[in-house]
């Protein structure tokens, strides 16, 4: 799995906006892993922001 996978996974189960570094709490990952992995993955349009700083799957 990815670290963009776990980021992924780790945001469905919390089932509400996420930071980075509660998402990092939750998986187990580092900080700096998991902000690299949000970078990707707001590129790609994987993810979306309800709030500032907050994020969830689209």
């Amino acid at each position: 799995m990815t670290t963009e996978e776990k980021v992924l996974e780790t945001m469905r189960k919390a089932g509400k906006p996420l930071n980075a570094g509660k998402i990092a709490e939750l998986s187990g990952l580092e900080k700096k892993e998991v902000e690299k992995a949000m970078t990707k993955l707001k590129a790609s349009g994987a993810i979306v922001s309800p709030k500032r700083c907050y994020w969830e799957p689209k």
